[in-house]
């Protein structure tokens, strides 16, 4: 099963976000699933590598390594990026800039199509 996870929000200070990339990483270590997650807007700050929080606090880039450890795909909106003044030089190891296009076709070949 294909699932592609769009997420739009924040990376701190939104719940919906966690709980979007918690989900992710679950599904992720399922057999015979495939995540892809498309981050837009705001999101894009999520897969910023090195991320430096308060102790206890969670880091959602440790997180979104999960999705990838079990083959999951995490990309970036470019157009995001480039507004939000993040370079691909920033990002966390296995996540890519990505386009429209890109996720127009991730969203034709998805089975589930889920929105954060």
């Amino acid at each position: 099963m294909k699932i592609l996870m769009i997420i739009n929000g924040s990376a701190y200070g939104m719940d919906s976000t966690y709980n979007a990339i918690r989900l992710a990483g679950s599904l992720s270590k399922r057999d015979g699933v495939e995540v892809t997650i498309f981050l837009m807007g705001d999101g894009v700050t999520a897969a910023m590598a090195n991320q430096k929080t308060p102790d206890g606090y969670y880091k959602l880039d440790r997180m979104l390594t999960v999705v990838v450890q079990h083959g999951g795909i995490i990309e970036c909106c470019g157009t995001c990026m480039d507004a939000r003044g993040i370079s691909d030089a920033m990002l966390m190891e296995g996540a890519a800039r990505s386009t429209m296009e890109a996720l127009t076709n991730a969203t034709l070949a998805a089975d589930k199509v889920l929105v954060f």
